[in-house]
């Protein structure tokens, strides 16, 4: 039997406030232990919880970025459950009546686009921190993040492989960096992903029953996690067997989800409404403040950089995968001429972003700097030097050597273009390699490579390589 795979995402992004979204502790990330927990946040007798501002005003720009319903009112709800991290009893969340709702997110598979609808999002409270790992025969708790002000997003069950859910999850994660209201950090735990999965048989209406995978920080361990989950329920089902609905954890030392609880529906949290807060109520004015000041979102980056600059699918959305290297490669473009945007591309997506990755630094900590790029890349276009000793300045430029043009003139690179020199240097390559001149003769192309690699290592790759391989042409056809 063809199965076919069922994927919703809920993710936890959190928002940019600098305080937290019902007190006014602090949210910096790193803090010792149960420093930045006020009595509202560990919930001492008496205290009442005061809405931050901000995170509706957040929450709001995302609605309006996907093209939601943004609800005039909305309500906070008590979600009970118990466990140690929480120290009220209940999480603060919105249930029946949530501050966004709808909307879809374009995604690029591929070269393929598809929409996946958004069902919800919705404000809430974090809780707590439970640290399993520093106590011997104990647990320790860390309150720092409780109270930290989350954008919960609920997409529909519209994915169909781990890729798409991938993708999905990438575009959300660079829109809410391009909104500025979410940082996006998954190993400090900004951009957390629980994954329901389901398959069922190719061409059924319904839906298999679903298992949901808990806290996945990175999008390698999401597809990993996808794939894994949707292959154990396979075998189930094939076996004979049925799928339990339960809430599993992914173990990413044995690529295997493992149970953890069965799964929670919406009655066994006793939601109702917060009677410590008033219903949120957003005015129009504020709504349409917020909407006027909504940057270019990455889907119309996307296809604009396509239309400008004559750019693939694909390069556009690397390109544009955050604000900060689209700002950076505009940059660069702006500095050489459009008409070199796609060399541009090749340098930003290529040698840069190799050297960025080898070193874990984000576009933003690149110590080259975008007129530094673009001042290389004009040195390769007017001939001053060729691409592959473009690469050694490259690496110079990124070691705080200098500028391309005094790497240049340090190492003496300047490439040669004076006809008569590379002329005598092709002399002499043909008079030293009479067999690879009679096998180009006979037909065999590859013979002139290895003539042009002769002439560029006796000029140290200094001759430009075109006008090499041109006077080798004419040379060998006399």
């Amino acid at each position: 039997m063809e199965w076919e795979i069922v994927i919703g995402l809920e993710v936890h992004a959190q928002l940019s406030t600098r305080s937290k979204i019902f007190s006014g502790a602090s949210t910096r990330y790193g803090a010792a232990p149960n420093t930045q927990a006020c009595a509202v946040d560990i919930a001492l007798p008496g205290v009442l919880p005061v809405f931050n501002k901000a995170a509706a005003e957040q929450a709001i720009k995302f609605g309006l970025a996907i093209g939601a319903r943004i609800n005039r009112e909305s309500v906070f709800a008590r979600k009970n459950y118990f466990y140690p991290d929480l120290p009220k009893g209940y999480q603060i969340s919105q249930y029946e009546l949530p501050i966004v709702e709808g909307g879809e997110i374009v995604i690029q598979v591929g070269e393929e686009e598809k929409i996946i609808r958004i069902t919800r999002a919705h404000l809430e409270e974090d809780a707590g921190k439970s640290l399993h790992e520093d106590f011997h025969g104990m647990t320790g708790i860390d309150l720092n993040r409780a109270g930290t002000p989350l954008l919960e997003i609920v997409s529909e069950p519209d994915m169909r492989s781990a890729q798409e859910a991938v993708a999905y999850a990438k575009t959300l994660h660079s829109l809410v960096q391009y909104l500025d209201i979410c940082d996006g950090n998954m190993q400090e735990g900004s951009f957390r992903c629980d994954a329901n999965v389901s398959v069922r048989p190719k061409g059924a209406d319904s839906f298999g029953t679903r298992c949901e995978i808990k806290n996945l920080n990175s999008f390698r361990f999401l597809e990993k996690a996808i794939e894994y989950e949707a292959n154990r329920q396979i075998e189930i089902l094939e076996a004979g067997g049925y799928v339990e609905q339960e809430t599993r954890l992914y173990d990413a030392e044995r690529n295997e989800t493992r149970s953890m609880r069965s799964k929670e529906e919406a009655f066994d949290y006793r939601y109702f409404p917060d009677p410590d807060l008033l219903p949120l109520c957003i005015p129009e004015e504020m709504i349409e403040a917020i909407r006027a000041s909504l940057p270019e979102l990455p889907h119309a980056k996307r296809h604009r950089f396509m239309s400008q600059y004559g750019l693939s699918a694909y390069d556009a959305g690397v390109l544009t995968a955050s604000r900060a290297m689209a700002a950076y490669y505009e940059e660069v473009v702006a500095a050489v001429g459009a008409t070199h945007a796609k060399v541009a591309a090749n340098w930003v997506m290529g040698d840069l972003a190799g050297a960025l990755n080898r070193e874990g630094r984000d576009i933003s900590e690149s110590p080259i700097g975008a007129q530094a790029l673009a001042g290389l890349i004009r040195r390769i276009l007017d001939n001053t030097i060729s691409g592959k000793i473009a690469k050694e300045v490259f690496e110079a430029m990124w070691a705080g050597e200098g500028s391309a043009d005094e790497i240049i003139e340090a190492r003496g690179l300047r490439q040669i273009t004076d006809s008569s020199a590379i002329e005598r240097l092709v002399e002499e390559v043909i008079a030293a390699h009479p067999k690879s001149v009679e096998e180009y003769r006979a037909g065999k192309e590859r013979a002139l490579n290895a003539l042009v690699g002769q002439v560029m290592k006796r000029s140290q790759g200094k001759a430009n390589p075109q006008q090499v391989s041109e006077l080798l042409k004419r040379k060998l056809s006399q």
